[in-house]
């Protein structure tokens, strides 16, 4: 193969990753600030192996989960756990290759709906794109368009579960909270518009600390897929959870910590999904990875 063809062969595929839960808070802020750099920003770059990068840098888009609001507004919601991470490090996550930032989660909103709004200001000033939030609910619900090379892959992201001390309000600032029945919908109707394209769902779900997805999580993945969705890649457990593969797609349950301060070995142990999308095909690679002092590392091949 000569190297036109190898290039050729490059462009024909979309290489889209996704990884777990990145916090900027807790033990997390405690580390970044341990490091004892006067520049914090610079010290967030040390959460960040070459490995790691070397893997960003082979991707045309990479997904996080922001497990926390990134604001100077400081209204904390009534909660037992609630974050605040510092804008000025996300664009941090940018130089080292995250191009888009998951907010469809039950931390967003730990700042209120001011601090929602200003995260996702602030992640656009950054370079990176937001999901799953927005000043409405429908806008937070909007398919984003991660790729049209070599076809349009679509990302849906939604948490599947009540939010403390957060009433639904539509109209007002809000993270997206699609039923699986509007998912679905959703899916048809981009399948419909946009012939040929692939669709991703992402979902923050399940029991935290958990291994196993229930029975019930079970039924509404196959019926995303049986909708058309041609992955899901989810998270919320805090831990990985098993994955399985439904008329040929894979669904991962739980992806687990990406950027986290858990030290647990339930709690360390992830992994990194890469998704090879080609014309035809969704094709999937899984890199297990370890987290060493809120510091993911890819655990090496034996």
């Amino acid at each position: 193969m000569n190297f036109s063809s190898i290039l050729l062969a490059v462009s024909l595929q979309a290489v889209i990753t996704f990884v777990g839960d990145v916090l900027l808070d807790r033990g997390v802020r405690q580390r970044v600030e341990n490091y004892g750099l006067k520049d914090s920003s610079k010290a967030v770059d040390l959460l960040f192996t070459r490995q790691i990068d070397s893997l960003f840098a082979a991707s045309d888009v990479v997904v996080a989960n922001l497990e926390c609001p990134a604001t100077e507004v400081k209204s904390p919601v009534f909660k037992r756990f609630c974050f605040r991470g510092e804008p000025a490090w996300l664009p941090v996550l940018h130089r080292h290759g995250i191009t888009h930032l998951n907010l469809a989660n039950n931390h967003s909103v730990d700042q209120g709906r001011k601090g929602l709004v200003s995260t996702i200001d602030h992640i656009r000033r950054a370079g990176m794109v937001p999901i799953g939030a927005g000043k409405t609910m429908d806008e937070a619900v909007k398919p984003v368009l991660l790729t049209s090379t070599p076809r349009k892959v679509f990302l849906l992201a939604s948490v599947q579960m009540a939010l403390e001390n957060y009433p639904y309000l539509p109209d007002r600032p809000s993270v997206s909270q699609q039923t699986i029945d509007s998912l679905c919908t959703a899916i048809q109707r981009l399948k419909r518009r946009h012939p040929g394209c692939a669709v991703v769902v992402s979902l923050h779900w399940g029991a935290e600390h958990t291994v196993e997805p229930i029975p019930a999580q079970r039924m509404q993945a196959h019926r995303l897929v049986d909708a058309g969705a041609d992955a899901l890649v989810c998270h919320h457990t805090h831990t990985l959870q098993t994955a399985e593969t439904y008329r040929g797609r894979p669904i991962f349950y739980s992806i687990g910590n990406f950027i986290f301060d858990q030290p647990r070995p339930l709690n360390s142990c992830a992994a990194v999904v890469q998704l090879r999308v080609t014309k035809k095909d969704v094709n999937v690679t899984t890199f297990p990875i370890e987290i060493r002092y809120c510091v993911p590392r890819l655990v090496p091949k034996r």
